[in-house]
């Protein structure tokens, strides 16, 4: 097996670890297969392969997928936050460069 075939399999790896986590909401599993695939990516960069291209392409896929999953997820527990009366953190950022967070509340129940 080639060096190439060997990062590129790494990454494989680390998309499909990254997917099992996501499905098992296993978020430290998650954290580490994503960091796996940051890895294997800063990799691949560091030794590009023309014969590479089309496997990436493949691979790439499947992060766009994980990807959809993950955004799923965001969804459903900023939903839960919301009803639960829980500040939803918003991805803008301010002038300064920070991220503003919207300061909502909700009332579960009135006594």
């Amino acid at each position: 097996m080639s060096d190439a075939q060997a990062r590129l399999d790494r990454l494989a790896i680390a998309l499909a670890d990254e997917r099992e986590a996501l499905i098992g909401h296993d978020v430290e599993a998650l954290m580490r297969s994503t960091g796996e695939k940051l890895a294997a990516l800063r990799e691949l960069e560091r030794h590009p392969s023309s014969e590479l291209a089309g496997p990436l392409g493949e691979l790439a896929e499947l992060n766009r997928a994980n990807g959809a999953l993950l955004a799923r997820r965001r969804r459903e527990v900023n939903w839960a936050l919301r009803h639960l009366g829980r500040v939803e953190s918003t991805p803008a950022y301010d002038a300064h460069g920070r991220t503003e967070q919207a300061c909502r509340s909700r009332d579960l129940a009135i006594a």
